[in-house]
């Protein structure tokens, strides 16, 4: 059973964060022509087109890939609570599945946060994940880069928002319920 409760959890939490960057990629204005974007949209297109028939967008926020993230965590839900045999809840089931979705955000953004900072070590030229990596994490380190000061050549803004994210997300495991069991 623990086999096929890592798969599930594995497939579906890849598509929940290919979904997550989909919405991520719009609000960012990122580079749609880019290989990795152009993965990104037909991967979850099939899906989204039907959905934005009904659910059209709220300004640059794609509100049909957002209840697409949560269709996909509330489907791995149900999923492993059939497998392992429990029932569950709608209202606490609706609340998991919201917190989940922004878990998984932190966690995306976590880890292309660190993925760029060992890039920038390596990069010797155009790359098209390192250049959508720029443009989905530079909104969240420019701010924090106008803030510090110059450190010759070293740019401490990546670990700056790291120990902010790390705050926060212990933050929200004290005060906001699943938080830390997700």
């Amino acid at each position: 059973m623990n086999a096929l409760t890592f798969l599930i959890s594995t497939v579906f939490d890849l598509y929940l964060m290919v979904v997550i960057l989909r919405i991520w990629l719009q609000l960012a204005r990122a580079d749609f022509y880019n290989p990795f974007s152009q993965f990104i949209v037909k991967a979850t297109h099939p899906v989204i087109a039907p959905m934005r028939r009904i659910l059209p967008a709220m300004g640059r926020f794609d509100t049909a890939s957002f209840v697409l993230a949560l269709l996909v965590v509330m489907a791995k839900v149900i999923l492993l609570s059939v497998i392992a045999g429990g029932n569950f809840n709608l209202g606490i089931f609706l609340l998991f599945a919201l917190i989940s979705v922004v878990k998984q955000a932190g966690v995306l953004l976590f880890w292309m946060l660190i993925i760029r900072a060992i890039l920038s070590w390596f990069n010797q030229g155009y790359n098209p994940i390192v250049m959508i990596m720029g443009q989905l994490t530079e909104p969240i380190l420019a701010p924090v880069r106008r803030i510090l000061p110059p450190m010759g050549g070293l740019d401490l803004s990546v670990m700056l928002v790291l120990i902010g994210m790390n705050f926060i997300n212990m933050l929200l495991a004290q005060y906001v319920p699943f938080w830390a069991a997700i």
